[in-house]
């Protein structure tokens, strides 16, 4: 049943995908809003209570409906399943974003590649160089794919129902928007959503990573893994980073031109500069580790039934 709501998900996202700033996420931010304003009182137990009061009774609710309908009839379940699986996942969120930008590239049309850019990760990008903007995307690609895609399907086969997808979504959805004022260790209030979000993320990161190497260049990617990945400041995503980078045979993290001055950072991946024909590289590899991973579910699962 997971293999067939994934495939069934997936099918449907690509033909009819959500935005990702949709109704249904502004709802739960507007709830998470209110939830802070309540009980926010600068205190790490308040955190933890409005992540609670936030997250776990839509956990619950998705896991308790999951199981009615299944008692109903199997089929009921499925489609609850694929329709929490197309709110959740969201492989065109960043690969529509990836393809507005290449061909504003391939055009010769920097400007609107950087706009697009922009739009798509909150950064100043007036600035950058067609290379720095090329490095960007493939770095923003590789991490939507995993927020989107890898880390979603880790849980919802993890947890029972349709819970998993939905918990890793919306905690996702809580680090981005309490945890990471806690990034300077100023806001406790913020600080229980970006711990548990980093325990969400250290077994899927790693496996998405070692799907990158299994799919791309395996040798390039172990090696900056293992050698450029703890010189980014979050280690975690230098790990997913710098296998995707070693897997596709480029380089990127290096310095960025950005409000009116130059941004160092470190260097991960190994091979060619990124340009602007790389991007399509960066989503074929993206493809293969998803194919790869719903054969692994096909394997499992037919070992499964056999036995």
């Amino acid at each position: 049943m997971s293999l067939l709501s994934l495939i069934a998900a997936l099918l449907l996202e690509q033909f009819k995908p959500l935005e990702i700033r949709n109704q249904l996420m502004f709802v739960f931010t507007r709830f998470a809003n209110r939830l802070e304003r309540k009980l926010n009182a600068g205190e790490f137990k308040h955190g933890a209570i409005a992540w609670c009061a936030a997250i776990l009774p839509l956990c619950l609710a998705a896991t308790g409906i999951y199981f009615w309908l299944n008692q109903l009839n199997p089929l009921f379940a499925l489609a609850w399943n694929v329709v929490i699986l197309y709110l959740t996942i969201g492989f065109r969120h960043f690969s529509h974003a990836f393809s507005g930008i290449a061909e504003a590239m391939k055009e010769g049309d920097i400007e609107r590649a950087r706009q697009l850019l922009a739009g798509w990760t909150s950064q100043h990008t007036s600035e950058m160089t067609e290379g720095e903007l090329s490095r960007v995307a493939i770095e923003q690609g590789l991490v939507d794919s995993y927020r989107h895609v890898f880390g979603t399907i880790f849980w919802f086969l993890i947890l029972p129902g349709p819970s998993g997808a939905l918990l890793y979504r919306l905690a996702t959805r809580l680090s981005q928007k309490w945890g990471e004022r806690d990034a300077q260790q100023t806001d406790p209030f913020g600080r229980f959503s970006l711990k548990i979000m980093q325990l969400l993320d250290w077994a899927p990161i790693r496996l998405t990573s070692v799907s990158f190497a299994i799919v791309g260049d395996f040798e390039d990617a172990v090696y900056c893994w293992r050698s450029q990945a703890q010189a980014w400041l979050n280690y975690d995503y230098g790990i997913l980073l710098a296998s995707g980078a070693g897997a596709i045979g480029i380089k990127l993290g290096d310095p960025l031109h950005q409000d009116h001055t130059v941004k160092f950072r470190p260097e991960l991946g190994v091979g060619d500069a990124a340009d602007p024909d790389y991007l399509a590289s960066a989503v074929g590899l993206v493809w293969r580790a998803v194919l790869l991973w719903l054969f692994l579910i096909l394997l499992f699962s037919v070992t499964h039934w056999v036995g």
